[in-house]
């Protein structure tokens, strides 16, 4: 989310806005920013990451301004439609805001069936009848926290009206409503309607009104409409279908499309088709055994570093997919080695942007992402709410500020930040410290003469690259929810750089500041004791098998925020109501309070929590819940605020509860309700479970990553590049043929031992050749099963539309 500018001007003397920007899947927001004060073109430049946990047409942001009365009033939106998501991807675009009212405000879909019949009258006369049924919608909205809907029926005349459906979005109705078409007179044995009539009929319209019952004075709100014309049922005298509601006259009102301003964004979307384990196999193989391939340049992951255009590319899937067969660190060990192999000068090592170390990094940020949690931060939340001066720049000194104090409090914050991080060193993962050590030894081995490269080659990844860019920007490693205010973001920036030189341990620290500002306060730093703790630190966290990881009983905070919860009935009798708690998830227990900071109500250690899983939705007509199971059966049901936060609170769940002895296979997806179950109607509130638990990570690795979707991506990132695939293999023909000279064009790749890369080269070509095959072959059967008009696929579906002229494009070109 980049910025806005020329947003209208408040109608108040001092026309100035505080806007904030929020990110919406339909019309459920799912992420908001920081609110900035007092202009017309704020600037946020936050980042939002989440995995979509659901289907959705429209990927919306909406500005909003809050007021004095801390009323929040819309701007305007941005929505663009998920098959126009590519258009977009990964490049900056400015978005003209649109107007947002009630009209345009529009999701979900329809079920309908149309039939039209002939009816005999009391008369014996012939007429025509158009019978309606409303059978169900799915994904309605919901406003102002509540979803009560109904439907409205019209064809030229007064409506027709079903009955209310309190507290769901995805209402069943199965209501018929039957309308006379022509009328007795006019009809006529040689067609359905006469002659005369058929001009009309055919302008005539069903029109299917979706509302909302409001128990405000304002009256009903409008969800949506359907307006099908008649004539398309002189084919077929039934018709059943899925529809996609629309806006109000398709949202066609004609406004000045420039008078709100625009947005920036980047959007950066990605769809992943996966198949089942076994499609994968021959190309996983060959990248399994990266580690193994002599030498590691003629490896199937290290070409695919060497064909994508950027190495962050690459690194994020393989990164994953080692992680997953737990063959990081032999990789990475592997790639590092040959990388210091090619390092001329000590002072260079692990500068660049390689393969090596956006892998590393990668891998920090998964492994790491709680040892930054256990040590930044308490810091990080004390330094974003206390607001101390800390600029030492005299230029940019505010009134009132003294330079020395400045210095102090900002001594003081580098002070225990560093101590905190150089005492961290037992709280390191694992999989780190085998990294370190790898690199350590192949540094140590390379150059020999030079007694600090072992410390260089660790200190240019934990501090350059893990804790300083973490103190930085905070909100990337998700230590802080949002980008700090602009004074905050000054002082860690003045943090990170001193933190960055502590841990870098060059000769001449003063020279590395730029600022003489910096080099003076750098000063109070310049004592051998600070040198020796980064020594010890680095020593600790990059010698092998040295700790046993159940000595840290330090409980790391996990994840906390507001949800409701529903009360768990330990009494016999009562009421079991829903109420909003303070919920909070360490590594040790999971507790909920009535607000943050007050005496837990309740406690659940980790090792009682024997399954998480999602709540079917009719349980208690609420979305986004899910259950906590516990020993004896007793289940705690919590509703989130939104699906993403659902997500991630039973994906954390899930994850730390992984390893329990006692984890259930099956569970309830239903509530015990009136005496049964809901999902299988038994009574006893002690019945095993009717469906087989989703959650089941290896319990080697706390991390939730699928390896055949990180497969998949890798084989749509060599599919992408496949030209580049080829020109490399050319470049092996060419070098091991003349072995001459190389030609200009081929230069770009690595290439140590040609015979071994070709021989990688055929079997990734042939390993993306038969998957591309597979895809296509899925695509043309999945083309031939689906109907549109389907659940899956409703009228309106212009993503399907699209797929289908495309799939008879290439039937008609194959023919």
């Amino acid at each position: 989310l980049g910025e806005a500018k020329n947003l209208p001007t408040y109608p108040g003397p001092n026309k100035m806005r505080d806007c904030y920007c929020t990110v919406n899947l339909d019309q459920e927001e799912v992420f908001r920013t920081k609110i900035v004060e007092k202009s017309l073109c704020p600037f946020y430049g936050e980042d939002f990451y989440c995995e979509i946990p659901r289907t959705f047409r429209h990927l919306s942001f909406y500005i909003f301004d809050r007021d004095v009365f801390r009323r929040d009033s819309i701007i305007g939106k941005v929505a663009i439609q998920k098959e126009d998501l590519q258009k977009y991807h990964n490049r900056d675009t400015w978005f003209q805001l649109q107007h947002v009212d009630a009209d345009s405000e529009v999701q979900g879909k329809v079920h309908l069936e149309l039939r039209l019949s002939e009816v005999i009258t009391d008369t014996g006369v012939v007429c025509h009848k158009l019978a309606t049924r409303v059978l169900e919608c799915q994904g309605l909205p919901i406003v102002n926290g509540q979803c009560d809907p109904y439907a409205t029926v019209t064809l030229a005349g007064p409506s027709r009206q079903t009955k209310v459906k309190k507290k769901t979005n995805n209402p069943h109705f199965d209501e018929v409503f039957y309308f006379e078409v022509t009328r007795p007179s006019s009809y006529n044995k040689k067609s359905h309607f006469d002659i005369e009539d058929v001009d009309e009929v055919d302008k005539m319209e069903i029109r299917v009104d979706l509302w909302n019952a409001s128990n405000l004075k304002f009256g009903d709100e409008f969800l949506g409409e359907l307006r099908l014309p008649l004539k398309f049922l002189r084919q077929s005298s039934s018709y059943e279908a899925w529809y996609f509601l629309q806006p109000r006259d398709n949202g066609n009102k004609s406004l000045k499309p420039d008078d709100l301003g625009s947005l920036r964004l980047n959007v950066v979307y990605t769809e992943d088709h996966v198949f089942s384990s076994d499609y994968y196999s021959p190309l996983r193989d060959i990248l399994l055994k990266s580690a193994d391939v002599e030498p590691v340049s003629a490896s199937a992951a290290h070409i695919l570093g060497e064909v994508c255009r950027e190495k962050q590319e690459a690194a994020i899937p393989l990164v994953r997919l080692f992680l997953h067969y737990g063959r990081i660190v032999p990789f990475i060990s592997a790639i590092a080695n040959a990388e210091v192999k090619r390092t001329q000068d000590p002072n260079t090592i692990f500068r660049g942007n390689s393969l090596t170390s956006k892998c590393i990094d990668e891998t920090m940020k998964l492994a790491g992402m709680h040892y930054l949690q256990v040590t930044l931060k308490p810091i990080i939340d004390e330094i974003c709410q206390v607001h101390k001066p800390c600029e030492i720049d005299p230029v940019k000194l505010k009134d009132g500020e003294n330079l020395e104090n400045n210095r102090e409090n900002l001594r003081q914050y580098v002070d225990r930040i560093f101590t905190v991080i150089t005492k961290s060193g037992v709280s390191c993962p694992t999989v780190m410290c085998d990294i370190f050590f790898s690199l350590r030894e192949s540094a140590a081995k390379r150059f020999q003469g030079d007694l600090d490269v072992r410390y260089t080659a660790v200190s240019s990844f934990i501090f350059l690259r893990f804790f300083a860019p973490a103190i930085l920007s905070p909100n990337l490693f998700q230590l802080t929810p949002h980008h700090p205010d602009p004074q905050t973001s000054r002082t860690l920036t003045l943090i990170s750089k001193t933190i960055q030189t502590l841990g870098s341990l060059s000769k001449s620290k003063s020279a590395n500041f730029k600022e003489s500002y910096m080099a003076t306060f750098y000063d109070y730093f310049n004592e051998q004791k600070y040198a020796d703790a980064v020594k010890n630190f680095l020593d600790l966290i990059s010698s092998s098998g040295r700790r046993d990881h159940k000595s840290i009983e330090q409980p790391i905070l996990l994840k906390e925020g507001f949800m409701i919860k529903r009360a768990q009935g330990r009494k016999r009798f009562g009421m079991k109501n829903f109420k909003k708690r303070w919920f909070r998830l360490t590594n040790h227990e999971f507790t909920y309070q009535k607000s943050k900071g007050d005496h837990p109500l309740c406690s659940i250690p980790i090792e009682n929590i024997l399954a998480v899983e999602r709540l079917e939705e009719e349980s208690f007509k609420m979305k986004n819940m899910f259950q906590v199971i516990q020993p004896e059966r007793r289940v705690l049901y919590i509703q989130a605020n939104n699906c993403v936060e659902a997500k991630d609170w039973i994906d954390i769940l899930t994850k730390v509860s992984q390893c329990n002895k006692k984890r259930l296979t099956v569970y309830h997806p239903s509530a015990y309700l009136n005496g049964h179950w809901l999902c299988c109607k038994a009574t006893a509130d002690n019945t095993p479970g009717c469906t087989p638990c989703t959650g089941g990570l290896p319990a080697n690795i706390q991390l939730d990553i699928d390896g055949d979707r990180e497969t998949e991506r890798i084989y749509s990132l060599f599919n992408l590049y496949m030209p580049k695939l080829e020109k490399m293999q050319e470049a092996c023909g060419s070098k091991s043929v003349y072995d001459g000279p190389e030609e200009e064009e081929y230069s770009t790749f690595i290439i140590d031992d040609p015979k071994e890369t070709y021989k990688t080269l055929k079997l990734i070509i042939e390993g993306v050749g038969t998957l591309e095959q597979e895809h296509a072959q899925y695509k043309r059967d999945k083309f031939k099963k689906t109907k549109y008009g389907s659940q899956e696929h409703p009228i309106g579906d212009k993503s399907f539309q699209t797929y289908i002229r495309q799939q008879s494009e290439i039937s008609a070109h194959s023919i």
